[in-house]
């Protein structure tokens, strides 16, 4: 009875044994399979990381641009460049276009236009020369023989100038070379300027603006601004924007006319 007894215990603890000898032989196995999958697949990464490497790697090399299929082969030259060069930048050209020297003369030629005076015929008594100082119409003549009716005074008057139509800010020229004897403001004219041309003659521009760009004293020459149209004449308010103009032959007045050219152009 003992014998079956023992003989039954060691088979028993045998068996007990025999099923954790199984299950570790295979969890080596199944360990080692691991091992050797991790290690295949490692490698054939490193493999390609390795081959990815030599592809990218084109320093110092030159890349080739082909031209595009449909340009004939003898028209396309093959382009050459070195990957770490960058194109140069093209130079900027100190040169005008010629379009935009043909606008800038024409600029510059309509400049000169406006600038060059119009042309004045000049009147000469033999001594002096003379010319308009302004263009325009005479509104009203010059008369001291005949009353004119003076909307402005409503009455009839005597009119020792002649009034000519322009517009206020008009240049008013020196009718003739001279000497400026006076510059006042009158009561019934206005802003006046008063020039002295030899020989008894004196030219009076009256209804100027302000304050003319002249001084008493002062040397003027043909055609040179002494001042501007304005409307400080009080007398003659009621007229449109003219300048009045008179002369005088040794402190008598005198028709304007007589030394003014028949026209403001030859």
């Amino acid at each position: 009875m003992e014998n079956k007894r023992g003989s039954g215990a060691r088979a028993g603890s045998l068996g007990g044994k025999g099923f954790y000898i199984v299950l570790f032989l295979c969890a080596a196995v199944i360990g080692v399979s691991a091992w050797m999958l991790f290690t295949d697949v490692r490698t054939n990464v490193e493999d390609e990381t390795a081959e990815n490497e030599q592809a990218v790697d084109v320093s110092g090399a030159y890349v080739t641009m082909l031209p595009a299929a449909d340009v004939p082969e003898e028209q396309a030259d093959t382009q050459v460049m070195a990957v770490d060069e960058t194109p140069a930048e093209p130079e900027e050209s100190s040169e005008q276009p010629y379009a935009a020297e043909t606008e800038t003369d024409t600029a510059q030629e309509q400049t000169d236009a406006q600038e060059e005076p119009t042309a004045q015929a000049v009147f000469s008594d033999g001594t002096v020369s003379y010319v308009w100082p302004v263009q325009g119409e005479v509104q009203r003549p010059y008369s001291v023989q005949t009353l004119l009716y003076d909307s402005t005074m409503a009455d009839w008057r005597t009119h020792d100038g002649i009034d000519i139509t322009s517009d206020q800010g008009t240049p008013v020229l020196a009718t003739a070379d001279g000497l400026v004897v006076g510059v006042r403001s009158d009561d019934l004219l206005g802003t006046t300027v008063e020039i002295d041309h030899r020989n008894g003659i004196h030219s009076v521009y009256a209804n100027l603006a302000g304050e003319p760009p002249v001084s008493a004293g002062d040397s003027v020459t043909m055609g040179q601004v002494i001042g501007s149209v304005g409307s400080t004449a009080l007398g003659e308010v009621n007229q449109v924007s003219h300048l009045h103009f008179a002369m005088k032959q040794d402190g008598l007045t005198t028709d304007p006319n007589l030394y003014l050219p028949s026209d403001w152009t030859e």
